[in-house]
């Protein structure tokens, strides 16, 4: 082995990844970065999503301004400037406290403009003249999660990527121990998913390939590339209506045996378990809180009379806290359970 070995300890990290928009992933990382914060555990959260939702969700439009034409602090993509431009190294990303336990790294919409660099550094890992360049810049998105995780003493690293299966993603991607797939239950999440788990597998397939042949002198750790997949969360289950009921059930039955065929690679049972096994939470839409959750800019479940969770609404967001605990809870027991790379 080069210089890949992990480091026993080390802040474990979760991507969540689906090929289809619309999911809830990014209120889903959001959600669950403040409930584990509650618990007690420190996250750090990479926004290395080109839309940066997730630094919209977090950051005020005024910091965001500061941050993308400021100048003085760096956000992912300016980060990676000095590396594309040959100039240099990666900077260090600006880490930004947004509740307490909870750190972020911002993204940013020129994310995107990496692509290309990205996808011609893959396969460079192979090329004896190039190797260090082409790892350094593949791991970019690992080392600067990595360097904000050790400097906040992190226990978790949640990475946000967008809905597509391209070099960005990729790269993004081998930086997680764990990945957990948001999901509606429709045709089009059904038929995203089928595009998830064999990429998934294919990636962490190349990435161990590459880095079994990776030189021992790269002067830093390379991501592990284990991708195990913990579950799937069903988002905005109540969005369907009485007359919808039928179709919804329909790809709810199907969605426990593809899950464990394109994304296990396990045959696929006639008969989907019941409870699936693979399902971590069928979450509500909460439809009701999320504007409030919006403008008061924090989580639907801490929601308060003063952020006009009155009457009804307070039992929601009860019920919205309890279920977040619930999965946060089942989250941790996974990983302690399963360990990375066991997919």
């Amino acid at each position: 082995m080069g210089a890949c070995d992990g480091q026993e300890g080390a802040m474990k990290t979760i991507a969540f990844f689906n090929n289809k928009g619309g999911v809830g992933k990014t209120s889903l990382l959001y959600h669950l970065a403040h409930m584990f914060a509650l618990r007690g555990r420190r996250v750090v959260v990479a926004d290395f999503d080109p839309q940066a939702n997730l630094t919209s969700m977090f950051l005020s439009d005024d910091k965001i301004v500061d941050l993308w034409f400021g100048g003085g602090e760096a956000d992912v993509y300016s980060a990676m400037q000095p590396l594309m431009e040959g100039k240099g190294d990666l900077r260090s990303v600006t880490p930004q406290p947004v509740a307490e336990r909870v750190t972020l790294l911002p993204g940013d919409l020129l994310l995107s403009e990496v692509e290309d660099e990205l996808s011609g550094q893959w396969p460079l890992c192979f090329d004896a003249g190039r190797q260090v360049r082409a790892f350094r810049v593949t791991a970019a998105f690992d080392r600067m999660l990595r360097e904000v995780g050790a400097t906040q003493n992190a226990d978790l690293g949640f990475i946000d990527v967008g809905p597509n299966l391209g070099a960005i993603n990729r790269c993004a991607l081998i930086s997680a121990d764990y990945v957990v797939i948001p999901m509606g239950v429709d045709l089009f999440s059904i038929r995203g998913l089928q595009n998830v788990g064999p990429k998934l597998r294919t990636w962490r397939r190349e990435w161990h390939d590459r880095r079994e042949r990776s030189p021992v002198n790269l002067g830093f750790t390379l991501p592990s590339g284990d991708m195990t997949p913990l579950g799937y969360v069903v988002s905005r289950y109540s969005s369907y209506g009485p007359g919808a009921a039928k179709a919804y059930q329909r790809w709810l039955d199907r969605a426990p045996a593809i899950y464990a065929n394109v994304v296990l690679g396990q045959p696929a049972e006639p008969v989907p378990e019941e409870p699936d096994k693979n399902r971590l939470a069928q979450l509500k839409d909460y439809r009701s809180l999320m504007p409030m959750a919006q403008e008061a800019r924090k989580p639907m479940f801490l929601l308060k009379p003063a952020d006009g969770a009155i009457g009804g609404h307070q039992a929601a967001v009860t019920e919205c806290y309890r279920d977040f605990e619930a999965l946060s809870e089942e989250i941790e027991r996974r990983m302690a359970h399963q360990p990375a790379g066991a997919a």
